[in-house]
């Protein structure tokens, strides 16, 4: 994991953690931007994850070719 996604992931969790502590004493009503910006973070961040396992593997069976031709 990269230090962007590290920083994503990080940024998320604590803006549930703040989410929550808003909830309960303001309401729903006014942490609910909050929650919406965490649960995007956490789908940014899924998203580059799994673009990143995709590159990873369509350069794996590249790799794989180069050796068996050498």
């Amino acid at each position: 994991m990269k230090l962007p996604d590290v920083l994503i992931l990080s940024l998320a969790l604590a803006l549930s953690i703040i989410g929550v502590h808003q909830s309960m004493t303001v309401g729903i009503g006014g942490s609910y931007f909050i929650f919406m910006f965490a649960a995007g973070l956490l789908f940014w961040f899924q998203l580059r994850r799994n673009k990143a396992l995709s590159e990873q593997k369509e350069e794996s069976p590249k790799s794989k070719q180069k050796k068996k031709q050498r």
